[in-house]
């Protein structure tokens, strides 16, 4: 009776593990990018070099959720960046650069989140550019990165909302607070942003403001000095776009604007690489439209490509920024693929300014052009 009692009873126990169990998980997840990059003008030579996360970058992270009745869970992620060609940390050395985040989600409304995350812009727009893709990556990216489509910039102490889906339509909002005593403003920052989706269509805008980007008064702000592309008083980033899928094609169109006003600096970490570029004129502006497409050639082989063209305004001159990006992807399994990539990038109407051609991801050129080529291999964990 007594082994009978006591049988039942590790029945029971190990019944309420499993059910535990199903109600709680834990993911590790990951993405390694790297291949042989040749860069045309990098600083004055030429370079052919091996390269870590030349499209997208190297990352592994944790993924959580626990289930807590009524349709609400607690969720987390921890992302890291690394460089895999080293095995150094990314993100100014932090151990979950990329994202470190933990909140709640409502099977009703959407979910709430603290700690440093993405912007709406990325969220929302990003998508629908090439460089938000795995078919276009860091090199199809804006110069300098200026609208932050491709997510140099991180949002830190923010909290956020992104709502469910309300029959294609998803909103969201973020504010990152300074953290500063007595200086609310210094290095602040908030975004809004939603899509829409019908059938092939997409539809997206957002919007995003730095105040007080890359501050070197306030290192524990929303956007501290080292993690800002630009130093400036403040920074308006809005755009939309728009994208249509019929059968193997994908066709798409992005315009963002970045306004800056009290601008000193193009960061260094702008681009990744690149020397930095100091601003004299104070007020900065920068207007990218993109045409992109994609095609598959069958369900393994797709070939994309995106033009964009960048009106700027920056220490008293007008740049203009031509860029052809193109890419082929072979996949080898739902996890692997292999790519081959080229960009080209040329700047005019720069007088005396030293600005010259910069494709991120890569060191600036000495010259008004540059181009790119790499090949390499994907795994996705």
């Amino acid at each position: 009776m007594k082994k009978f009692v006591l049988s039942g009873l590790s029945l029971a126990l190990a019944g309420a593990a499993g059910v535990a169990h199903a109600q709680s998980s834990v993911t590790l997840y990951g993405l390694i990018d790297t291949g042989l990059t040749y860069t045309s003008n990098s600083g004055g030579s030429s370079n052919f070099q091996q390269a870590s996360g030349v499209l997208n970058g190297n990352r592994w992270g944790l993924r959580g959720s626990e289930e807590l009745g009524g349709g609400l869970k607690a969720i987390f992620v921890l992302e890291n960046g690394f460089n895999l060609s080293t095995g150094k940390l990314g993100q100014n050395s932090r151990e979950f650069g990329r994202q470190a985040f933990v909140g709640l989600s409502s099977n009703q409304f959407g979910a709430v989140t603290l700690g440093r995350q993405y912007d709406s812009v990325v969220d929302y727009l990003g998508p629908l550019a090439l460089n938000g893709t795995q078919y276009g990556g860091t090199l199809a990216s804006h110069p300098y990165d200026n609208d932050n489509l491709n997510n140099q910039v991180r949002i830190n102490n923010a909290v956020k909302f992104q709502s469910v889906d309300y029959g294609g339509f998803k909103f969201g909002a973020l504010y990152g607070f300074s953290n500063a005593a007595g200086n609310f403003a210094d290095s602040r920052a908030y975004s809004v942003g939603a899509s829409y989706v019908f059938g092939g269509l997409k539809v997206a805008a957002g919007y995003l403001q730095i105040n007080g980007g890359g501050s070197s008064t306030n290192s524990s702000g929303a956007v501290a000095s080292g993690d800002s592309t630009f130093t400036a008083a403040r920074q308006r980033t809005y755009g939309a776009g728009l994208s249509y899928a019929f059968g193997p094609a994908n066709v798409g169109l992005v315009v963002t604007q970045t306004q800056l006003n009290g601008a000193t600096a193009i960061s260094s970490s702008a681009s990744g690489t690149s020397s930095g570029l100091a601003l004299t004129g104070g007020s900065a502006r920068f207007t990218n439209y993109e045409v992109n497409g994609r095609y598959a050639l069958t369900p393994a082989l797709s070939v994309s490509g995106a033009y964009t063209f960048t009106d700027a305004r920056l220490d008293g001159v007008s740049p203009k920024y031509h860029q052809v990006t193109l890419q082929t992807d072979y996949a080898l399994s739902k996890r692997t693929d292999v790519y081959a990539e080229a960009a080209y990038q040329h700047v005019g109407s720069t007088g005396n300014s030293g600005i010259t051609a910069d494709i991120v991801g890569v060191s600036a050129s000495s010259t008004s052009s540059q181009v790119v080529g790499t090949v390499g291999i994907r795994h996705r964990f």
